[in-house]
């Protein structure tokens, strides 16, 4: 998503600027504003070297190593190509060649492209050919686009699927076919900030902390066309937001069940993990954190409402959560550590249902076993 490239540059960029104290709190300031400024570049991270009939061959890269099936944009965003079973590795000339799924639009040539977790790049009338309602569910922000896809259900059970930071909604429509197969209709609303969506008060991230008042704005606008009962599905910042909401809103009594893919169950321990893996000293990642949820120090970080870290931690707050969950979350996974995930199911045996995946990178344990999850998934739906 495009969420890693904006917190590792904000790692880089504080590590650079640390010295004196005055040039920490500059240096802690930087990481905070570049942690919670909506990144709308999705920039190349795969290098496509040939390209053939049935397959393609990419330079050797941690993503294009690991099985499964992924999407892939073509140079600037100008074509999309589906890749699955590696093929052929070649450890010397550190290369691997993978088989085209489906080349679903623009010219296919060697160049730079970018790895795709979504696997499907369009909504779900192209991607699935399921008939999909664009719609607008109205929160306190204004109208936030959003996609319907009705259920062979009698309409009371409705799922919300929640994308990740810095992502859009095509991530969920992995997750569409194992919803509708539990009878649930699905509903993918966007978010403050999203691109099309209307921006906060700031134009920044709150980390979930107000993101949540536009997915309770979902329940409603479900309960007003017959839901009785709601699912909540949220991948990485998507379950923060999921989440908040289910400590905060007076529609959490809806909610049936929850699934998370790979969630931020501790924004502290996550941005402390991306400041150590860059190399960023101690007190400047430690302030960073610290400065996001002071009010004397919101100018300085550039946002409307302190963005109080503490409150994300679940792991201590597990005591407040009532919702059966289903937490899927890889070993393997880079940019979210599965830690705060483990001690949250470990704090809650009654109430969290813990898969771990292998091999799997950030929410992308979907992509390397498709069966598997939408097993897990709608297993988990009817009970």
């Amino acid at each position: 998503m495009a969420g890693k490239a904006a917190i590792g540059a904000a790692a880089v960029g504080s590590s650079a600027a640390a010295g004196t104290a005055a040039a920490s709190l500059t240096a802690a300031a930087y990481f905070a504003r570049r942690v919670l400024t909506p990144d709308r570049r999705r920039p190349d991270d795969v290098e496509l070297l040939e390209t053939g009939v049935d397959d393609v061959v990419f330079a050797e890269s941690p993503e294009a190593v690991v099985p499964g099936r992924y999407g892939v944009w073509l140079e600037g965003g100008r074509g999309h190509l589906r890749v699955g079973e590696i093929l052929e590795h070649d450890t010397t000339a550190k290369t691997v060649r993978r088989r085209i799924i489906s080349r679903d639009y623009g010219i296919l040539r060697p160049g730079p492209a970018r790895w795709n977790g979504y696997y499907y790049y369009a909504p779900p009338e192209i991607s699935l050919g399921l008939a999909t309602q664009h719609v607008h569910v109205l929160s306190d922000l204004g109208p936030m686009p959003a996609w319907v896809v009705p259920g062979m259900g009698d309409g009371s059970q409705w799922a919300i699927l929640v994308h990740g930071r810095g992502a859009r909604r095509e991530e969920t429509v992995r997750a569409i076919s194992p919803v509708l197969a539990a009878r649930h209709t699905v509903l993918v609303p966007s978010y403050r900030n999203d691109e099309g969506a209307p921006s906060g008060p700031d134009g920044r991230y709150n980390l979930g902390l107000s993101e949540w008042r536009d997915i309770e704005a979902a329940i409603a606008y479900a309960v007003e066309r017959g839901a009785t009962e709601v699912a909540l599905i949220g991948w990485s910042m998507g379950g923060a937001i999921v989440l908040q909401l289910l400590a905060r809103s007076p529609l959490a009594s809806v909610v049936s069940k929850v699934i998370l893919d790979g969630p931020v169950v501790d924004w502290n321990d996550v941005l402390a993990h991306h400041a150590r893996a860059h190399g960023v000293p101690e007190r400047v990642g430690g302030l960073s954190r610290t400065i996001m949820g002071k009010r004397w120090s919101r100018r300085l970080v550039g946002v409307h409402e302190s963005v109080d870290v503490a409150k994300t931690n679940w792991v201590a707050r597990a005591a407040e959560l009532h919702h059966p969950i289903l937490l899927i979350h890889s070993h393997d996974d880079e940019f979210v550590p599965v830690g705060p995930s483990e001690a949250l199911a470990e704090a809650r045996p009654d109430l969290v249902t813990f898969v771990p995946w292998e091999q799997a990178r950030h929410c992308k344990e979907w992509n390397t076993d498709p069966l598997r999850w939408e097993s897990e998934v709608a297993a988990y739906l009817r009970r």
